[in-house]
């Protein structure tokens, strides 16, 4: 007989400004948006044949399950597995080591080699937190995979909230019987998101930190050297988010970045200097009260104008694609102003859709966007964070 179920869900990001700089020292803004990575967790008695069970994850979204006998967890990670789940910490390179090792026997398709890293941070975060406890965890997504809207980050969220949920190492606030979604206190979120953070950085190397903050918090923040700024908007604001399709390793972006830097020290540093200013004068802006359209509309134009400067500075970093730009020269026709968000090199593109756009214009650029064969859909920007439901 399983136990009680564990849900949670974990939004994923929009980076309004700042991405790339944000690595060197430069401030960033970014927000979550109402499409969420859903983490399910049954804890399950031990086998009756060999006494100690099994870890099995179901990732719904590629049709892919799999599976490791807790003996086998308890050889790679040893004792020190599940003792602090109050003090995160890092994974050890002996430990990575041993888990690529493990996960060359799972044979993970060619097409889908990326999953591998996400898979050494589902075992790492739940040996962990759960130790060798026998359980399924099921994860599924509203966003692209790698697309730069935060997935891998939502993913170590959500997956990290239910784990110490069912650890007993947070309290969720009241949530219903499998319908209503409850939330975390605040010193519960400050765990979830250290545990979220170490997940992301076995997946991307040397993350900022930003993406498994605002999925954990959720609204809108300030990221900057590894502390955030809550931002308050008075305004609801809307995105319209063309998914181009084309993937991109995230690592070697970031890499690429720091290289250029390195060859154009002076250069680089004047761009990072530019983008810091940008993303805080949109910090600034954002949270401005508008309260009547002219006032809206202005705001809205200097928002507009800060990221097409931020997308022209990201283009001086190198990190832009021929399918970018062919999403910025559509919406330019229709006079909006869009840039990437994320590591780029394909990835996701955000167009700001103002208040007083109306639907027809919206339905022109959005049919025209997907003649090029790139997907859209729209987001509002600056919702909840991590959430939590009891039962399966």
């Amino acid at each position: 007989m399983e136990e009680e179920g564990f849900r949670a869900r974990a939004p994923g990001k929009i980076i309004l400004a700042g991405e790339h700089a944000v690595v060197h020292g430069s401030a960033a803004v970014a927000a979550a948006i109402d499409l969420y990575t859903h983490s399910s967790l049954h804890l399950l008695p031990a086998s009756e044949e060999d006494g100690a069970g099994a870890v099995e994850v179901d990732l719904r979204d590629t049709g892919l399950v799999f599976s490791w006998p807790c003996t086998r967890l308890r050889e790679v990670f040893g004792d020190r597995a599940g003792a602090a789940v109050n003090a995160p910490g890092p994974c050890s390179s002996d430990e990575l080591a041993a888990m690529a090792k493990l996960l060359e026997q799972e044979h993970i398709p060619d097409d889908k080699i990326w999953l591998a890293a996400g898979l050494s941070a589902f075992l790492y975060l739940y040996t962990s937190i759960l130790g060798y406890t026998p359980g399924k965890a099921v994860v599924k997504s509203d966003l692209p995979l790698g697309a730069g809207l935060g997935s891998s980050a939502a993913f170590s969220v959500s997956l990290s909230g239910a784990l110490l949920a069912a650890a007993g190492a947070v309290r969720p606030q009241a949530a219903g019987d499998g319908t209503e979604w409850g939330s975390f206190h605040k010193e519960d979120l400050e765990l979830v998101n250290q545990w979220a953070f170490q997940g992301e950085k076995i997946i991307h190397g040397k993350p900022s930190g930003i993406d498994n903050a605002v999925s954990t918090f959720g609204s809108m923040i300030k990221f900057k050297k590894g502390e955030f700024t809550n931002l308050k908007s008075s305004n609801p604001v809307k995105m319209l988010i063309t998914d181009t399709k084309v993937g991109r390793n995230t690592k070697a972006l970031v890499a690429g970045v720091s290289e250029r830097a390195s060859r154009h020290p002076d250069a680089m540093a004047s761009v990072i200097s530019a983008v810091n200013s940008i993303s805080e004068e949109l910090s600034s802006i954002v949270e401005l009260a508008a309260d009547d359209e002219v006032a809206i509309t202005a705001k809205e134009e200097k928002l507009a104008e800060l990221m097409e400067m931020n997308q022209g500075l990201l283009q001086c970093m190198g990190v832009s694609h021929c399918a970018i730009e062919t999403v910025l020269r559509t919406t330019l026709k229709y006079n909006l102003v869009s840039k990437l968000t994320g590591a780029g090199g394909g990835g996701c593109v955000l167009t700001l859709i103002p208040t007083l756009l109306s639907n027809s214009v919206l339905e022109k650029t959005t049919a025209e966007i997907e003649s090029h064969g790139f997907r859209c859909f729209q987001v509002e920007v600056g919702g909840r964070g991590l959430q939590f439901c009891r039962g399966g």
